[in-house]
């Protein structure tokens, strides 16, 4: 079963064409970088995927379901690019939360929140308010909320965002780890250099269409870097 999949994908709002015929897909267990620039269609796949929007034409699964299913959720966990959460909840209500919707229950759910707490590094603020959290400290507990539970299948939005070069090696970690125990990966990021390091193949979008798809090694060029291979197809 494929993690998820976008097959001759379009998304229309109105006059505008978001999404034009795109084509994608991420296998258990691989890592895909979803790369363009601002406007290129990436949040529009993201809606598509998490069920928040419906393709005008074309197929979306997640996990082999529709993702508008409840069920096609079970197994996935989503970092959005703004972890935003109620100001007044505590770091250890939130991952709670993640937990229960994860079907995590009773001890075991406080047992794996406290661990997944320490694991992320915020175990010490376990009781604060997130609106008392810096940046890079709610982006810690937006990870917890997304690996909590150990997901099949993680959709990471600008995951390194607010972190800082400390909290940007523990996401590499994180992630690396959560590949390793099985996981697929899709990866939203403009740091191209992160997409090199976790990844193994790219979607690269521009003006709604896929410009280019498949692994890294083919897609760049002798004596490129992801990022001029980036530049190259987008600009022409």
């Amino acid at each position: 079963m494929t993690a998820l999949e976008l097959v001759d994908v379009t998304k229309r709002y109105g006059a505008r064409t978001a999404l034009d015929g795109v084509s994608f897909a991420l296998e258990e267990g691989a890592a895909l970088g979803l790369l363009g620039p601002n406007g290129a269609g990436k949040t529009t796949a993201l809606r598509l995927l998490l069920g928040f929007a419906a393709p005008t034409r074309g197929v979306v699964t997640l996990r082999g379901h529709d993702p508008r299913d409840p069920q096609a959720r079970r197994g996935v966990g989503f970092l959005p690019e703004r972890v935003s959460l109620p100001e007044r909840a505590s770091v250890r209500g939130a991952v709670t939360l993640s937990a229960g919707l994860a079907g995590l229950s009773g001890a075991g759910r406080d047992s794996a929140v406290a661990e997944m707490l320490d694991y992320v590094g915020v175990g010490d603020r376990a009781s604060d308010r997130i609106g008392a959290l810096s940046k890079g400290l709610r982006q810690r507990v937006g990870f917890a909320m997304a690996l909590i539970g150990k997901p099949a299948l993680l959709l990471l939005d600008e995951p390194t965002s607010g972190l800082d070069p400390l909290g940007i090696r523990d996401a590499r970690t994180w992630i690396q780890r959560a590949r390793d125990d099985g996981a697929a990966v899709l990866l939203c990021s403009h740091v191209l250099s992160e997409i090199e390091r976790t990844c193994d193949r790219v979607a690269i979008l521009h003006g709604g269409k896929l410009a280019a798809g498949g692994p890294i090694a083919e897609i760049v060029r002798e004596g490129e870097s992801l990022e001029d291979a980036f530049v190259r197809l987008v600009r022409g």
